[in-house]
Protein backbone atom coordinates (compact mmCIF):
# COMPACT_ATOMS: atom_id res chain seq x y z
CA UNK A 1 0.00 0.00 0.00
CA UNK A 2 1.19 3.57 -0.67
CA UNK A 3 -0.03 6.75 0.76
CA UNK A 4 -0.06 10.27 0.22
CA UNK A 5 0.36 11.11 3.56
CA UNK A 6 0.67 8.07 6.61
CA UNK A 7 0.40 9.59 9.85
CA UNK A 8 1.04 7.56 13.37
CA UNK A 9 -1.01 7.77 16.28
CA UNK A 10 -5.25 8.48 16.18
CA UNK A 11 -5.51 10.54 18.84
CA UNK A 12 -6.56 14.62 19.22
CA UNK A 13 -3.40 15.31 17.12
CA UNK A 14 -3.55 12.75 14.35
CA UNK A 15 -7.05 12.02 13.24
CA UNK A 16 -8.11 15.69 12.27
CA UNK A 17 -4.96 15.51 10.54
CA UNK A 18 -5.70 12.66 8.68
CA UNK A 19 -9.63 14.20 7.76
CA UNK A 20 -8.22 17.53 6.75
CA UNK A 21 -5.33 15.82 4.42
CA UNK A 22 -8.52 13.95 3.38
CA UNK A 23 -10.36 16.49 2.45
CA UNK A 24 -7.66 18.24 0.46
CA UNK A 25 -7.36 15.75 -1.72
CA UNK A 26 -4.17 13.33 0.05
CA UNK A 27 -4.55 9.85 -0.17
CA UNK A 28 -4.38 9.78 3.98
CA UNK A 29 -3.62 7.06 6.37
CA UNK A 30 -3.92 6.66 10.51
CA UNK A 31 -1.63 4.14 12.45
CA UNK A 32 -3.46 3.09 15.85
CA UNK A 33 -2.61 0.78 18.25
CA UNK A 34 -5.43 0.85 20.03
CA UNK A 35 -9.20 -0.49 19.41
CA UNK A 36 -10.65 2.85 19.63
CA UNK A 37 -9.45 5.85 17.98
CA UNK A 38 -9.51 9.18 19.51
CA UNK A 39 -6.32 8.81 21.59
CA UNK A 40 -5.49 9.26 25.14
CA UNK A 41 -7.39 12.21 25.22
CA UNK A 42 -10.86 10.13 24.16
CA UNK A 43 -10.71 6.47 25.75
CA UNK A 44 -8.66 7.34 29.05
CA UNK A 45 -8.36 11.76 29.50
CA UNK A 46 -10.14 14.44 28.75
CA UNK A 47 -13.96 13.04 27.76
CA UNK A 48 -14.00 10.39 30.30
CA UNK A 49 -12.58 12.39 33.29
CA UNK A 50 -14.96 15.27 32.75
CA UNK A 51 -17.34 12.74 32.28
CA UNK A 52 -17.10 11.64 36.18
CA UNK A 53 -16.36 15.39 36.99
CA UNK A 54 -20.11 16.25 35.69
CA UNK A 55 -21.44 13.09 37.49
CA UNK A 56 -19.47 14.27 40.95
CA UNK A 57 -20.75 17.56 41.06
CA UNK A 58 -24.61 16.20 40.23
CA UNK A 59 -23.74 14.40 43.34
CA UNK A 60 -22.22 17.81 45.58
CA UNK A 61 -25.43 19.83 44.00
CA UNK A 62 -27.78 17.55 44.99
CA UNK A 63 -26.33 16.36 48.57
CA UNK A 64 -25.91 19.92 49.32
CA UNK A 65 -26.53 22.82 46.90
CA UNK A 66 -29.95 22.00 46.37
CA UNK A 67 -31.12 23.65 49.62
CA UNK A 68 -30.43 27.28 48.81
CA UNK A 69 -32.97 26.55 45.53
CA UNK A 70 -35.62 25.33 48.15
CA UNK A 71 -35.58 22.01 47.35
CA UNK A 72 -35.18 19.24 49.80
CA UNK A 73 -33.99 15.97 48.42
CA UNK A 74 -33.11 12.69 51.09
CA UNK A 75 -31.51 9.10 50.87
CA UNK A 76 -29.11 10.76 48.03
CA UNK A 77 -26.22 7.53 47.34
CA UNK A 78 -24.09 6.31 44.76
CA UNK A 79 -24.33 3.82 42.03
CA UNK A 80 -20.13 3.86 40.90
CA UNK A 81 -21.55 1.16 38.62
CA UNK A 82 -24.10 3.79 36.46
CA UNK A 83 -21.43 6.72 36.67
CA UNK A 84 -18.73 4.09 35.42
CA UNK A 85 -21.16 2.94 32.80
CA UNK A 86 -22.27 6.39 31.73
CA UNK A 87 -18.55 7.34 31.51
CA UNK A 88 -17.76 4.29 29.18
CA UNK A 89 -20.87 5.11 27.20
CA UNK A 90 -20.05 8.63 26.26
CA UNK A 91 -15.94 7.26 25.18
CA UNK A 92 -17.70 4.66 23.27
CA UNK A 93 -20.38 7.07 20.88
CA UNK A 94 -17.34 9.48 20.60
CA UNK A 95 -15.08 6.43 19.72
CA UNK A 96 -17.12 5.61 17.35
CA UNK A 97 -17.88 8.93 15.84
CA UNK A 98 -14.11 9.31 14.91
CA UNK A 99 -14.48 5.87 13.05
CA UNK A 100 -17.55 7.18 10.95
CA UNK A 101 -15.46 10.32 9.84
CA UNK A 102 -12.62 8.18 8.81
CA UNK A 103 -15.01 6.23 6.78
CA UNK A 104 -16.35 8.83 5.56
CA UNK A 105 -13.33 11.16 4.30
CA UNK A 106 -12.02 7.60 2.75
CA UNK A 107 -9.31 7.69 5.08
CA UNK A 108 -7.32 4.42 5.88
CA UNK A 109 -6.87 3.20 9.28
CA UNK A 110 -4.49 0.29 10.41
CA UNK A 111 -4.70 -1.34 13.49
CA UNK A 112 -1.18 -1.47 15.05
CA UNK A 113 1.73 -0.23 15.91
CA UNK A 114 3.71 1.85 13.40
CA UNK A 115 7.77 2.10 13.33
CA UNK A 116 9.13 3.93 10.67
CA UNK A 117 12.09 1.74 9.04
CA UNK A 118 13.49 4.14 6.43
CA UNK A 119 12.37 7.16 4.41
CA UNK A 120 8.98 6.71 2.91
CA UNK A 121 8.60 3.45 4.74
CA UNK A 122 6.60 2.58 7.96
CA UNK A 123 6.10 -0.90 9.31
CA UNK A 124 2.57 -1.83 10.95
CA UNK A 125 2.99 -4.63 14.04
CA UNK A 126 -0.12 -6.03 15.27
CA UNK A 127 -0.22 -9.18 17.59
CA UNK A 128 -1.06 -12.09 15.84
CA UNK A 129 -0.69 -11.05 12.54
CA UNK A 130 2.43 -11.00 10.26
CA UNK A 131 4.04 -6.99 10.11
CA UNK A 132 2.93 -5.16 7.02
CA UNK A 133 5.30 -2.48 5.72
CA UNK A 134 3.18 0.50 3.92
CA UNK A 135 4.97 3.40 1.75
CA UNK A 136 4.54 7.27 2.59
CA UNK A 137 5.32 9.95 0.04
CA UNK A 138 5.08 12.09 3.90
CA UNK A 139 4.88 10.63 8.07
CA UNK A 140 3.42 12.71 10.01
CA UNK A 141 4.11 11.49 14.15
CA UNK A 142 1.29 12.08 16.29
CA UNK A 143 2.05 9.35 18.86
CA UNK A 144 1.27 11.73 22.19
CA UNK A 145 2.42 11.37 25.81
CA UNK A 146 2.64 9.28 28.21
CA UNK A 147 2.51 9.58 32.52
CA UNK A 148 5.89 10.47 33.83
CA UNK A 149 7.54 8.51 36.29
CA UNK A 150 8.32 8.83 39.62
CA UNK A 151 11.80 7.91 41.55
CA UNK A 152 10.64 5.08 43.99
CA UNK A 153 6.79 5.02 42.97
CA UNK A 154 6.20 2.45 40.44
CA UNK A 155 2.33 1.94 39.08
CA UNK A 156 1.43 -1.68 39.56
CA UNK A 157 -2.15 -1.01 37.71
CA UNK A 158 -4.51 -1.42 41.05
CA UNK A 159 -3.22 -0.04 44.15
CA UNK A 160 -0.86 2.64 43.02
CA UNK A 161 -1.62 4.01 39.65
CA UNK A 162 -1.98 6.57 36.82
CA UNK A 163 -5.07 8.35 35.64
CA UNK A 164 -5.60 5.73 33.71
CA UNK A 165 -6.58 3.59 36.77
CA UNK A 166 -8.14 6.56 38.56
CA UNK A 167 -11.13 6.54 35.90
CA UNK A 168 -12.32 2.96 36.76
CA UNK A 169 -11.80 2.52 40.19
CA UNK A 170 -13.71 -0.69 41.38
CA UNK A 171 -14.88 0.94 44.46
CA UNK A 172 -14.43 4.23 46.35
CA UNK A 173 -11.30 5.04 48.21
CA UNK A 174 -11.43 5.06 51.62
CA UNK A 175 -8.40 7.22 51.24
CA UNK A 176 -6.68 8.50 48.16
CA UNK A 177 -2.94 10.12 48.00
CA UNK A 178 -2.44 12.39 44.76
CA UNK A 179 1.27 12.93 44.15
CA UNK A 180 1.04 15.66 42.00
CA UNK A 181 -1.38 19.35 42.33
CA UNK A 182 -1.48 19.63 38.55
CA UNK A 183 -4.52 19.77 36.39
CA UNK A 184 -5.08 15.73 36.34
CA UNK A 185 -4.41 15.45 39.82
CA UNK A 186 -6.80 18.02 40.83
CA UNK A 187 -9.31 17.03 38.75
CA UNK A 188 -9.50 13.24 39.76
CA UNK A 189 -8.68 14.23 43.40
CA UNK A 190 -12.20 16.29 43.12
CA UNK A 191 -13.93 13.58 41.51
CA UNK A 192 -12.99 10.92 44.32
CA UNK A 193 -13.41 13.61 47.06
CA UNK A 194 -17.22 14.33 45.94
CA UNK A 195 -17.77 10.75 46.13
CA UNK A 196 -16.54 10.44 49.53
CA UNK A 197 -12.72 9.84 49.50
CA UNK A 198 -10.62 11.05 51.96
CA UNK A 199 -7.92 12.96 49.60
CA UNK A 200 -4.43 13.80 50.16
CA UNK A 201 -2.70 15.89 47.37
CA UNK A 202 1.43 15.94 47.82
CA UNK A 203 2.92 18.79 45.56
CA UNK A 204 6.99 18.99 45.55
CA UNK A 205 6.54 22.71 44.56
CA UNK A 206 5.60 25.19 47.60
CA UNK A 207 2.18 25.56 45.76
CA UNK A 208 -0.63 24.19 43.31
CA UNK A 209 -1.07 24.51 39.30
CA UNK A 210 2.74 25.01 38.77
CA UNK A 211 3.10 27.31 35.46
CA UNK A 212 -0.57 28.92 36.05
CA UNK A 213 -1.07 32.90 37.35
CA UNK A 214 -0.16 32.41 40.78
CA UNK A 215 -2.55 34.87 42.43
CA UNK A 216 -5.28 32.61 40.41
CA UNK A 217 -3.88 29.17 41.73
CA UNK A 218 -3.80 30.83 45.33
CA UNK A 219 -7.06 31.71 45.15
CA UNK A 220 -8.14 28.38 43.72
CA UNK A 221 -6.06 26.72 46.91
CA UNK A 222 -8.19 28.65 49.12
CA UNK A 223 -11.39 27.11 47.15
CA UNK A 224 -10.25 23.44 47.30
CA UNK A 225 -9.15 23.82 50.98
CA UNK A 226 -12.92 24.81 51.85
CA UNK A 227 -13.63 21.76 49.75
CA UNK A 228 -11.85 19.31 52.00
CA UNK A 229 -9.28 18.42 49.89
CA UNK A 230 -5.78 18.01 52.06
CA UNK A 231 -2.30 19.52 50.94
CA UNK A 232 1.18 19.14 51.69
CA UNK A 233 3.12 21.39 49.54
CA UNK A 234 6.78 21.39 49.11
CA UNK A 235 6.68 17.43 49.53
CA UNK A 236 9.37 15.33 47.90
CA UNK A 237 7.87 11.80 47.74
CA UNK A 238 10.41 9.32 48.24
CA UNK A 239 8.64 6.03 47.32
CA UNK A 240 5.26 3.97 47.50
CA UNK A 241 4.93 0.84 48.49
CA UNK A 242 1.75 -1.82 48.98
CA UNK A 243 2.03 -3.69 52.17
CA UNK A 244 -0.17 -6.43 53.58
CA UNK A 245 -1.30 -7.56 50.00
CA UNK A 246 -3.10 -11.09 49.05
CA UNK A 247 -2.97 -11.44 44.99
CA UNK A 248 -6.12 -12.45 43.33
CA UNK A 249 -5.60 -12.12 39.44
CA UNK A 250 -4.99 -8.74 38.75
CA UNK A 251 -6.58 -7.26 41.88
CA UNK A 252 -4.76 -6.95 45.26
CA UNK A 253 -6.86 -7.49 48.43
CA UNK A 254 -6.54 -5.89 51.51
CA UNK A 255 -3.64 -3.82 50.29
CA UNK A 256 -2.40 -0.89 52.41
CA UNK A 257 -0.77 1.72 50.63
CA UNK A 258 2.24 3.19 52.39
CA UNK A 259 3.37 6.72 50.94
CA UNK A 260 7.16 8.32 52.06
CA UNK A 261 7.67 12.12 52.13
CA UNK A 262 10.93 13.25 53.24
CA UNK A 263 10.75 15.05 56.55
CA UNK A 264 7.66 13.63 57.45
CA UNK A 265 5.26 10.60 58.61
CA UNK A 266 4.72 7.84 55.97
CA UNK A 267 1.19 8.45 54.99
CA UNK A 268 -1.18 5.31 55.13
CA UNK A 269 -3.63 4.97 52.30
CA UNK A 270 -5.61 2.47 50.06
CA UNK A 271 -4.63 3.89 46.91
CA UNK A 272 -2.04 6.34 44.96
CA UNK A 273 -2.76 8.39 42.28
CA UNK A 274 0.77 9.07 40.48
CA UNK A 275 0.03 11.97 38.41
CA UNK A 276 3.25 14.47 37.85
CA UNK A 277 3.10 15.56 34.46
CA UNK A 278 3.42 13.47 30.88
CA UNK A 279 6.26 13.14 28.89
CA UNK A 280 6.61 12.44 24.80
CA UNK A 281 6.13 8.84 23.88
CA UNK A 282 8.52 7.91 21.08
CA UNK A 283 9.83 5.01 22.02
CA UNK A 284 9.96 2.39 19.43
CA UNK A 285 9.35 4.96 16.33
CA UNK A 286 12.34 4.05 14.76
CA UNK A 287 13.45 7.48 14.65
CA UNK A 288 16.87 6.91 14.49
CA UNK A 289 16.78 5.00 11.23
CA UNK A 290 15.83 8.25 9.50
CA UNK A 291 17.71 10.57 11.62
CA UNK A 292 15.01 12.56 13.25
CA UNK A 293 16.48 14.55 16.31
CA UNK A 294 15.51 15.25 19.94
CA UNK A 295 15.78 17.97 22.15
CA UNK A 296 17.19 17.66 26.16
CA UNK A 297 13.34 16.79 26.88
CA UNK A 298 12.96 14.19 24.79
CA UNK A 299 10.74 15.97 22.12
CA UNK A 300 11.03 16.04 18.68
CA UNK A 301 12.71 19.22 17.13
CA UNK A 302 10.97 20.84 14.15
CA UNK A 303 10.34 24.00 11.99
CA UNK A 304 7.68 26.46 11.75
CA UNK A 305 5.84 23.90 9.45
CA UNK A 306 6.13 21.30 11.55
CA UNK A 307 9.02 19.55 9.59
CA UNK A 308 11.62 17.34 11.75
CA UNK A 309 15.13 17.03 11.16
CA UNK A 310 14.55 14.68 8.76
CA UNK A 311 12.92 15.05 4.92
CA UNK A 312 9.23 14.42 4.43
CA UNK A 313 8.58 13.46 8.12
CA UNK A 314 6.45 15.87 10.61
CA UNK A 315 5.43 16.04 13.81
CA UNK A 316 2.72 17.45 16.29
CA UNK A 317 0.88 17.94 19.14
CA UNK A 318 2.82 16.23 22.48
CA UNK A 319 5.95 14.79 21.22
CA UNK A 320 6.99 18.43 19.76
CA UNK A 321 7.88 21.27 22.56
CA UNK A 322 4.19 23.18 24.18
CA UNK A 323 1.50 23.05 25.96
CA UNK A 324 0.28 19.20 26.25
CA UNK A 325 -3.16 19.64 25.49
CA UNK A 326 -5.56 18.42 22.79
CA UNK A 327 -6.61 21.28 20.99
CA UNK A 328 -3.19 22.35 20.63
CA UNK A 329 -2.45 19.14 19.05
CA UNK A 330 -5.21 19.19 16.77
CA UNK A 331 -4.32 23.03 15.42
CA UNK A 332 -1.11 21.65 14.76
CA UNK A 333 -2.35 18.69 12.80
CA UNK A 334 -4.53 21.03 10.72
CA UNK A 335 -2.13 23.43 10.09
CA UNK A 336 0.71 20.75 9.70
CA UNK A 337 -1.28 19.33 6.87
CA UNK A 338 -2.41 22.71 5.73
CA UNK A 339 1.05 23.74 5.13
CA UNK A 340 1.58 20.59 3.08
CA UNK A 341 -0.88 21.23 0.58
CA UNK A 342 -1.71 24.79 0.68
CA UNK A 343 2.21 26.14 1.75
CA UNK A 344 0.21 27.82 5.00
CA UNK A 345 -0.73 27.11 7.94
CA UNK A 346 -0.72 29.00 11.01
CA UNK A 347 -0.84 28.24 15.46
CA UNK A 348 -0.93 31.52 17.26
CA UNK A 349 0.95 30.28 20.48
CA UNK A 350 0.08 33.09 22.16
CA UNK A 351 -3.89 32.13 22.43
CA UNK A 352 -3.79 28.64 23.45
CA UNK A 353 -6.28 28.42 26.13
CA UNK A 354 -5.60 26.14 29.20
CA UNK A 355 -8.70 24.66 31.40
CA UNK A 356 -9.23 23.17 34.78
CA UNK A 357 -12.70 21.45 35.11
CA UNK A 358 -12.37 21.72 38.92
CA UNK A 359 -15.73 23.05 40.50
CA UNK A 360 -15.00 26.23 39.84
CA UNK A 361 -13.69 25.89 36.82
CA UNK A 362 -10.11 27.92 36.00
CA UNK A 363 -9.60 28.99 32.63
CA UNK A 364 -6.64 30.84 31.30
CA UNK A 365 -5.02 32.36 28.25
CA UNK A 366 -1.95 34.79 27.57
CA UNK A 367 0.98 35.92 29.81
CA UNK A 368 0.47 35.55 33.95
CA UNK A 369 1.70 38.35 35.47
CA UNK A 370 4.71 36.96 36.78
CA UNK A 371 5.62 36.08 33.07
CA UNK A 372 5.26 40.00 32.38
CA UNK A 373 7.19 41.29 35.17
CA UNK A 374 10.18 38.42 34.29
CA UNK A 375 9.95 40.16 30.68
CA UNK A 376 9.86 43.86 32.00
CA UNK A 377 6.35 44.61 30.45
CA UNK A 378 4.07 47.42 32.06
CA UNK A 379 0.72 46.29 31.95
CA UNK A 380 -2.55 47.51 33.81
CA UNK A 381 -4.96 44.96 35.82
CA UNK A 382 -8.46 44.63 35.99
CA UNK A 383 -10.49 42.77 38.08
CA UNK A 384 -14.56 42.03 38.51
CA UNK A 385 -15.31 39.49 41.16
CA UNK A 386 -18.40 36.81 40.21
CA UNK A 387 -20.03 37.75 43.68
CA UNK A 388 -21.11 40.97 41.98
CA UNK A 389 -22.60 39.49 38.97
CA UNK A 390 -25.90 38.72 38.92
CA UNK A 391 -25.96 35.73 36.98
CA UNK A 392 -23.63 33.98 39.12
CA UNK A 393 -26.05 34.89 42.14
CA UNK A 394 -28.73 33.19 40.02
CA UNK A 395 -27.10 29.99 40.25
CA UNK A 396 -25.31 30.26 43.35
CA UNK A 397 -22.22 30.01 42.25
CA UNK A 398 -20.22 33.13 43.28
CA UNK A 399 -16.73 32.07 43.93
CA UNK A 400 -13.87 33.24 41.75
CA UNK A 401 -13.47 36.73 39.24
CA UNK A 402 -12.13 37.48 36.36
CA UNK A 403 -8.48 39.01 35.81
CA UNK A 404 -7.58 41.12 32.66
CA UNK A 405 -3.81 42.06 31.86
CA UNK A 406 -3.83 44.42 29.23
CA UNK A 407 -0.88 46.61 27.66
CA UNK A 408 -0.06 49.88 29.83
CA UNK A 409 1.12 51.64 26.92
CA UNK A 410 -1.43 49.49 23.77
CA UNK A 411 -3.98 48.37 26.29
CA UNK A 412 -3.95 45.27 23.76
CA UNK A 413 -5.11 42.40 26.04
CA UNK A 414 -2.00 40.21 27.15
CA UNK A 415 -3.48 37.83 29.22
CA UNK A 416 -7.41 36.83 30.82
CA UNK A 417 -7.16 34.41 33.76
CA UNK A 418 -10.91 33.19 35.28
CA UNK A 419 -11.75 31.16 38.03
CA UNK A 420 -15.64 30.97 38.54
CA UNK A 421 -18.93 29.41 36.86
CA UNK A 422 -18.56 28.00 33.33
CA UNK A 423 -15.25 29.61 33.24
CA UNK A 424 -13.97 26.96 30.55
CA UNK A 425 -16.61 28.72 28.08
CA UNK A 426 -15.97 31.84 28.89
CA UNK A 427 -12.56 32.44 27.96
CA UNK A 428 -13.56 31.68 24.44
CA UNK A 429 -14.60 35.16 24.10
CA UNK A 430 -11.09 36.26 25.89
CA UNK A 431 -9.09 33.90 22.85
CA UNK A 432 -11.32 35.39 20.24
CA UNK A 433 -10.26 39.06 20.95
CA UNK A 434 -6.39 38.11 21.70
CA UNK A 435 -6.49 36.42 18.17
CA UNK A 436 -8.04 39.39 16.76
CA UNK A 437 -5.79 41.75 18.70
CA UNK A 438 -8.14 43.21 20.97
CA UNK A 439 -7.84 45.94 23.58
CA UNK A 440 -9.62 45.84 27.32
CA UNK A 441 -10.98 49.11 25.32
CA UNK A 442 -12.60 46.58 22.63
CA UNK A 443 -13.94 44.24 25.27
CA UNK A 444 -15.65 47.03 27.59
CA UNK A 445 -17.23 48.59 24.66
CA UNK A 446 -19.11 45.38 23.85
CA UNK A 447 -22.61 45.08 24.44
CA UNK A 448 -22.83 41.57 26.55
CA UNK A 449 -26.15 40.39 27.51
CA UNK A 450 -27.90 40.38 31.17
CA UNK A 451 -27.93 38.98 33.03
CA UNK A 452 -24.83 36.53 31.91
CA UNK A 453 -21.67 35.12 33.31
CA UNK A 454 -20.10 37.04 30.62
CA UNK A 455 -20.38 40.36 32.43
CA UNK A 456 -18.14 39.44 34.28
CA UNK A 457 -15.45 39.55 31.72
CA UNK A 458 -17.13 43.13 30.55
CA UNK A 459 -16.67 44.05 33.97
CA UNK A 460 -13.08 43.10 34.41
CA UNK A 461 -12.02 44.78 30.87
CA UNK A 462 -13.66 48.24 32.51
CA UNK A 463 -11.92 47.95 35.71
CA UNK A 464 -8.75 47.77 33.71
CA UNK A 465 -9.46 51.44 33.05
CA UNK A 466 -10.87 52.02 36.67
CA UNK A 467 -14.59 52.63 35.33
CA UNK A 468 -16.42 49.45 36.42
CA UNK A 469 -19.98 49.87 37.17
CA UNK A 470 -20.66 47.44 39.45
CA UNK A 471 -17.73 47.10 42.21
Amino acid sequence: MKHDLVIIGGGPGGYPAAIRAAQLGLNAACIEKENQLGGTCVRVGCIPSKALLESSEKLVETQHDLKAHGIKVNGVSVDLTQMMKRKDGIVKALTGGVDFLFKKNKVTRYKGTGRIVGPGRVVVESEGTEPQEIEAENILIATGSKTAQLKGVVPDGDRIGTSTDALSYPEVPKHLVVIGAGYIGLELGSVWKRLGAQVTVLEYLPRILPGMDSETADEAFKIFQKQGLKFQLGAKVLGARVEGARVEGARVEGAECIVEVEGAEPIRCDRVLLSVGRVPNTDGLGLETVGVQLDERGRITVDEKFQTSAPNIYAIGDVIVGPMLAHKASEEGVACVEHLVTGYGHVNYDTIPGIVYTQPEIATVGKSEEQLKDAGIEYRKGVFPFQANGRARALNQTEGRVKILADAATDRILGVHIIGPRAGDLIAEAVAAMEFGASSEDIARTVHAHPTLSEALHEAALAVDSRALHI
